[in-house]
């Protein structure tokens, strides 16, 4: 939870480029280097902020949409959970239709999708798969 304006400005910030230098932040927000520093440290302290992460632009990626099966007398709610919590896993959606649920799936390289979907069918419940890897963005 946010303790001011000032920390969400800060949090709004470095959502948008978590590189952003606490100097530059300081100058936006007319407060010093260790003003910004000391607060990011309480966001996270106190766990506002999780974690900074690195998102690859998409050509430096592979992609793939999983479609899962879960056995009827599994409850799909725990197995989505169960997913998302997946190495490359993006996205979960639960779904209509002959599958149950749908994945995301982004990694380095292909052989990183194929340990995140092998991890995927091991999770108690998950009866089928259908894997379709996604050659390049249209739109």
């Amino acid at each position: 939870m946010y303790k001011d304006q000032i920390d969400e400005k800060i949090v709004s910030y470095l959502k948008e480029d978590s590189r952003e230098s606490f100097v530059d932040i300081g100058k936006k927000l007319n407060l010093s280097e260790s003003a910004v520093r000391r607060r990011v440290k309480n966001l996270v302290d106190g766990g506002t902020i999780k974690k900074f992460t690195l998102e690859l632009g998409e050509e430096n990626a592979a992609s793939a949409i999983v479609l899962v099966s879960v056995d009827s007398a599994v409850d799909t709610a725990k197995v989505s959970l169960k997913l998302g919590k997946l190495e490359g896993v993006k996205a979960v959606y639960e779904i209509t239709g002959q599958y149950d649920i749908t994945t995301i799936i982004s990694a380095p390289s292909i052989v990183k999708i194929n340990n995140s979907i092998d991890a995927l069918r091991k999770i108690q419940g998950v009866v089928d798969t259908n894997t379709v890897i996604i050659l390049r963005k249209v739109i």
